[in-house]
């Protein structure tokens, strides 16, 4: 039986353009089966131990076809981006054949080293760890939330290194593959909270918390604010709370309770929400009667952390 071909589409977009492409690796995980990898380009990408900076990001996605379905298969991408493209303009899309690679090799080669803050360093799991003081932690890269390669999922591993406090535990809400909960094990947190309403975000979480062996210190639990409250979990309140996920999500989880799973004094991290959405976030704070204390950005994104 023919292997069959790969059909690469690449966008790249400048930082400002972080929103748009989000909407269009979406789109692309669609028409892919999730086969989407990011990756930020800069003229220092091969720098000394292949640590990259920021710059431009370019997102990639790889279908499966054959020469008689190629045609047809980029005429549909080309329709679905033309949809965004009327809402916000994009960069052209390129399109490249891939014969006799397999996907799974060539999207690898795209992931660096990143390093995040003052010592944490994201390592793709099949490369060996550059030599250096920094904390490494090994993720499968994957979607753009939960790699390292997301401004919020850096943001909030920054804050992070300045409130995990070595014996106490942490809560993390909507873990996706776990990377803030595998970093706050590194930076010593004990016990450490791992929820999440997804199956697949929980194995993901398991099995990196496995690559960096931690998953002795990290509790992986099936639920949110609601379950946690109701006594459900191992971990019922923390000095330090994060949340990576989306404004309008974080919203509704304060007016859930999540303020109740941060202890009196501790702080609370939430993450993931666009400029524009940001009022929305800090209402919902405010009717809860939490005091900000530090906001941080990065492009369009938005990192808010609260005291109790």
């Amino acid at each position: 039986m023919k292997e069959p071909e790969w059909l690469e589409v690449s966008l790249t977009f400048v930082p400002e353009q972080s929103e748009v492409a989000e909407a269009v690796a979406q789109v692309l995980a669609r028409l892919s089966d999730g086969r989407v990898v990011w990756s930020y380009e800069h003229p220092q990408a091969d720098a000394p131990n292949h640590i990259q900076s920021w710059g431009p990001v370019t997102v990639r996605a790889y279908l499966s076809t054959t020469p008689e379905t190629q045609e047809e298969i980029q005429r549909r991408v080309e329709e679905a981006l033309w949809h965004l493209h009327v809402i916000h303009p994009l960069p052209p899309a390129r399109f490249r054949l891939l014969q006799d690679e397999d996907w799974l090799h060539v999207w690898k080669r795209f992931y660096r080293p990143i390093p995040i803050g003052r010592g944490l360093l994201i390592v793709p799991a099949w490369m060996d760890p550059p030599q250096g003081n920094r904390t490494v932690i090994l993720i499968e890269p994957g979607t753009a939330f939960g790699t390292g390669m997301h401004p919020s999922t850096r943001l909030c591993l920054e804050a992070l290194e300045y409130l995990v406090r070595p014996g106490e535990p942490l809560i993390d809400l909507g873990c996706g593959s776990g990377i803030l909960a595998i970093a706050a094990a590194k930076l010593g947190a004990r016990p450490v909270l791992a929820a999440d309403i997804e199956p697949n975000a929980l194995e993901e979480t398991r099995n990196n918390a496995l690559r960096n062996r931690v998953e002795d210190h990290i509790h992986v639990f099936q639920g949110s604010v609601d379950e946690i409250l109701s006594g459900e979990a191992p971990i019922l309140q923390a000095p330090v709370v994060v949340a990576n996920i989306f404004a309008e999500v974080l919203a509704e989880l304060l007016d859930q309770g999540l303020a109740r799973l941060v202890t009196p004094h501790g702080h609370l991290v939430l993450s993931g929400i666009l400029e524009e959405r940001e009022g929305l976030v800090q209402r919902a704070a405010e009717s809860q009667h939490l005091s900000l204390v530090n906001r941080a950005q990065e492009g369009e994104w938005v990192c808010l952390q609260y005291r109790r």
